[in-house]
């Protein structure tokens, strides 16, 4: 994803879910020193604790709040910090962008003291309404760029996996937050931050139909089960390695 591309707008669409934070600071646990590792803009840094970033934009770097923590400009490929620095180590919905996915995992291993605190897809997990019924080929790719289960626990260890169920007014817009607000994938702004989207050579199909069949009441229908919940579990996962 192009990140320096869509950092204006980043801001706006992508923050931190307060029932999100709270999920990944169980997973933390007591470690009180943290590399959040592809920060971003420092959405997802717990308060509380010693922290430093990792950011390979240069863009998203500047739009990093002056209250966020310190940041280096690296990859997760390459961290600049001597082994064992920090309690934990942090990745939220990042490991899929990295271009050697076995060497980033090892990195976080060798920096994190007690333990590696992952936030990401699992691609064994069934395809929600939007992928399943408009963009099936939004699926696919995930599928081919997400770390499965089985690959994340060859990397890290022993494995604690935990899903992440969705809020149905989640504050954070990636690909699965608004599963509730249908009308919110209309917006190009809002598809500009979910990476998928970026990688999908022509979405005007899946859009009309989408389009179509809210205007005509067809998606409610199809998806009457979803009104009234409050949470949906699309496939996140946190997963906690502990070596």
């Amino acid at each position: 994803m192009a990140y320096d591309a869509v950092a204006s707008t980043y801001g706006r669409h992508r923050r931190a879910d307060p029932r999100i934070v709270a999920a990944i600071g169980e997973a933390i646990g007591d470690g009180r020193s943290v590399l959040n590792v592809g920060a971003g803009s420092g959405s997802y840094e717990p308060a509380g604790r010693t922290l430093a970033a990792v950011e390979p934009s240069a863009a998203m770097i500047a739009r990093r709040p002056s209250a966020a923590a310190p940041v280096v400009r690296a990859r997760a490929e390459d961290l600049p910090f001597r082994s064992g620095v920090v309690d934990a180590a942090l990745a939220v919905l990042t490991v899929h962008h990295w271009q050697d996915r076995s060497r980033g995992l090892a990195e976080l291993r060798r920096v994190a003291r007690d333990r590696v605190v992952l936030v990401t897809w699992d691609p064994a997990a069934a395809p929600f309404w939007l992928v399943r019924d408009y963009f099936p080929d939004l699926v696919a790719e995930d599928r081919r760029i997400f770390p499965s289960i089985d690959e994340l626990a060859r990397a890290l260890g022993r494995v604690d996996v935990r899903p992440l169920p969705v809020p149905s007014d989640c504050a954070d817009g990636f690909l699965g937050a608004y599963w509730q607000r249908p009308h919110a994938y209309l917006d190009a702004a809002v598809r500009a931050c979910i990476s998928t989207f970026a990688r999908l050579r022509d979405v005007a199909p899946g859009l009309a139909r989408l389009r179509r069949d809210l205007d005509s009441g067809e998606w409610a229908t199809r998806n009457a089960d979803l009104a009234g919940r409050q949470e949906l579990d699309v496939g996140y996962r946190i997963v906690i390695g502990q070596g």
